[in-house]
C-alpha cells in the first residue's frame, strides 16, 4: 500500500516527529510505521486503532518484522502504563469523537507531549482550532498540503484531569418500534448514536414474519438490530459482527441494557466468520460517492452464501441508489423487494436450493 496523502504531510515535517514512546491513533498500514523508524528509531511504538481492518494489517505487518519495537492494539479503551512523548491522532469522522479519544489517553500524556492532528480538508479538520480551543495550551496549523492539513498543540492537562471513565461515554436513548420498547447506548463515532435512523427503522418494520436460530447482524453499529430481534423472536442464538471497536463495545452495551446476550466480535466483512446462519439481518455500512468504502457491503452480499444454512434468507435495508439486488440474486438465490420508502429499499434473499 503507498503512503496515504496525510502520512506524506507527516513525513514531510519529519523533524516534529521525533520521539522515543510516540502513540499513532488510528493510522493506517501505509509505509508510514516503517518510514518513522527508519527516520527516529524509537524504543517503542504503539498503535491505537478502533478499526478492525487496520489493526490486522499493522498486525500482520509488524509482529515479527520490527521485533517488537510496535504494539498494535484494537479497543475502544485504550490503556498503557506508558508516558507518551508524541501522539499522532487521525482526525476522525466524528468530531465528538476528537474529545472522547483526547480524554482516553489523559492518563498517558503530559503537558510536555506533542500532539499532532492530521487528515483530509473534506473531512473537516479545519475546524481543529475551534474543537481543541479548550483542551489545548496553543494549536498551531503546520502544514497544508495534498488536499490535507496537520496541526501541533500541547494539552491542557489540567483540562483532562478528571479520570476517564468509559460508561460516561455512552448516549443513550429509547426507541419504540411496533411496541417494543429499547434502550440503545452508543459511543461517539458510532453510527445513529444520538437517533434510530430511517433506514433501520423501516428495516426493522419489514423483518422475516419468523426468524428463529442462529441469526447474524452484520455490520452492527450500535446493536439497534438485534436488540430489536431478541425482544421480537423466541430461540434466537444471536451473532453481531463490525468492523468498529467503538460499535462492538456500544451493541454490547445495548444488549446488556435490554436483558439479552449475543456472540459480538470483530470481523473485515466476514474474513471472521465461521458459523453457519438460518438469517442474515443488515443495515450493511456504505459512505456515498466513495465506492471502496462500501466495497465490503458488497463483499459481504458476494461471499455470505457460504455462512448460510439451508433454507437461509438474508434481509437488508439500503439507499435506492445502492444496486445490491442483482449481487444478492446472483450468489444469494431469489432477491425480493419487499418496500420502498424515504429514499430506502429493503431487499430479501432466499438461498438457493444447494
Amino acid at each position: 500500500m503507498s503512503l496515504t496523502n496525510p502520512s506524506q504531510v507527516l513525513l514531510r515535517n519529519s523533524e516534529l516527529l521525533y520521539a522515543k514512546f510516540p502513540l499513532f491513533i488510528n493510522l493506517p498500514e501505509d509505509g508510514f510505521i516503517d518510514a518513522y523508524i527508519k527516520l527516529h528509531n524509537p524504543d517503542n511504538i504503539s498503535c491505537f486503532n478502533t478499526n478492525f481492518i487496520d489493526y490486522q494489517a499493522i498486525t500482520l505487518k509488524h509482529d515479527h518484522a520490527t521485533t517488537g519495537k510496535v504494539q498494535a492494539v484494537f479497543t475502544s479503551n485504550y490503556q498503557s502504563d506508558i508516558c507518551h512523548d508524541l501522539v499522532i491522532i487521525a482526525f476522525p469522522k466524528s468530531k465528538t469523537e476528537l474529545n472522547f479519544t483526547m480524554a482516553m489517553i489523559a492518563h498517558c500524556i503530559s503537558d510536555t507531549t506533542k500532539v499532532l492532528l492530521v487528515g483530509e480538508k473534506k473531512g473537516g479538520i479545519q475546524s481543529v482550532p475551534k474543537l481543541t480551543k479548550e483542551l489545548f495550551a496553543h494549536c498551531q496549523k503546520i502544514d497544508a498540503a495534498r488536499h490535507c492539513l496537520l496541526f501541533a498543540g500541547l494539552v491542557k492537562t489540567e483540562k483532562l484531569s478528571i479520570p476517564f471513565q468509559l460508561h460516561d461515554w455512552f448516549k443513550k436513548y429509547q426507541i419504540n418500534i411496533e411496541g417494543i420498547e429499547l434502550t440503545i447506548a452508543s459511543l461517539p463515532g458510532v453510527f445513529s448514536q444520538k437517533k434510530l435512523d430511517v433506514g433501520t427503522a423501516l428495516l426493522l418494520r419489514n423483518l422475516p414474519d419468523k426468524v428463529a436460530g442462529k441469526t447474524l447482524d452484520f455490520g452492527c453499529g450500535a446493536g439497534i438490530i438485534s436488540c430489536f430481534i431478541g425482544k421480537k423472536f423466541n430461540d434466537i442464538n444471536l451473532s453481531l459482527l463490525d468492523v468498529s471497536a467503538l460499535a462492538l463495545t456500544s451493541a454490547q452495551e445495548s444488549l446488556t441494557l435490554n436483558g439479552l446476550s449475543g456472540h459480538v466480535f470483530p470481523s473485515n466483512s466476514l474474513s471472521e466468520v465461521t458459523e453457519k446462519y438460518n438469517h442474515v439481518v443488515s443495515n450493511p455500512p456504505f459512505h456515498q460517492g466513495v465506492k471502496t468504502h462500501y466495497q465490503a457491503s458488497e463483499d459481504f452480499l458476494a461471499g455470505i452464501n457460504k455462512r448460510l444454512s439451508k433454507r437461509a434468507d438474508v434481509t437488508i435495508v439500503a439507499n435506492n441508489f445502492l444496486r445490491y439486488q442483482p449481487i444478492m440474486q446472483e450468489y444469494i438465490g431469489n432477491t425480493r423487494v419487499i418496500t420502498k420508502d424515504q429514499g430506502f429499499t429493503i431487499y430479501q434473499a432466499q438461498l438457493s436450493s444447494k
